[in-house]
C-alpha cells in the first residue's frame, strides 16, 4: 500500500519506504505522554507512526491522523480499530477546524512527515502557521524530513527548534522538534 501510494503520488508521499523503527523511537522520545490528550499526525500514510503513538498514549487520549490521500484514509480506517483513533481525509492546513470538530481547543503535539519542500507554493507556510496556532503552550511540532529546508517553514513561528539526524533510515532523516513557548 505504501509503495502504491508513492507511485501514485510521489510528491505527496515523499519517500519510497516507511520510516525506520529507530526514527520513530527518536522522534517520539521527547513527548510527555502523561500530559498528552490530543496528538495529531499529518500524512500518516499506512500508519507507520500511528500504531507506536497509540501504544504510548493514555487510555483517554486521542490521535487524529490527517491525510489528503483517500486511499490511505480508507486503509487506516480498516486496519486500526482503536476507538482513540480518527482518520480524516483532509488538509493539514485545516487542522484548527479538524481539531475543533473533534471537540478539542488545541493539540498537545503535531507530527509531520509531509515533504514541505515539494508542497505547492504557499501550502507549507499555511500549514506551519495553522500548526502553531493549534498547539498548546508547551506542546511541540515534531517534523521529520529528508531536506533541511523545512527549517525555513518553522523559524517564522517557533523560537526553540531542536534538531537531530537519524542515519538509520532510508534515506537518512532530519528530525525537528519545534516547541511552543
Amino acid at each position: 500500500m505504501f509503495i502504491q501510494g508513492f507511485l501514485k503520488h510521489p510528491v505527496m508521499v515523499g519517500s519510497v519506504m516507511p520510516s525506520s523503527g529507530k526514527l520513530i523511537r527518536k522522534m517520539l522520545e521527547p513527548v510527555d505522554w502523561a500530559n498528552c490528550r490530543l496528538f495529531v499526525e499529518y500524512g500518516p500514510g499506512v500508519g507507520t507512526f500511528c500504531r507506536p503513538i497509540l501504544d504510548r498514549m493514555a487510555p483517554e487520549a486521542q490521535l487524529i491522523a490527517i491525510d489528503t490521500n483517500a486511499d490511505f484514509i480508507r486503509y487506516l480506517r480498516g486496519t486500526i480499530p482503536d476507538p482513540r483513533f480518527s482518520a480524516v481525509n483532509g488538509s493539514a492546513a485545516d487542522v484548527e477546524r479538524i481539531v475543533a470538530d473533534h471537540g478539542f481547543a488545541h493539540a498537545d503535539y503535531v507530527l509531520s512527515g509531509l515533504p514541505f519542500s515539494t508542497l505547492p507554493p504557499g501550502v507549507g507556510p499555511e500549514i506551519a502557521a495553522a500548526t502553531h496556532r493549534v498547539l498548546r503552550v508547551g506542546g511541540a511540532f515534531l517534523v521529520y524530513q529528508f531536506s533541511p529546508k523545512v527549517r525555513d517553514f518553522l523559524t517564522p513561528h517557533w523560537a526553540r527548534i531542536d534538531h537531530d539526524m537519524e542515519w538509520w533510515n532510508v534515506p537518512p532523516a532530519q528530525l525537528y522538534w519545534a516547541w511552543k513557548e
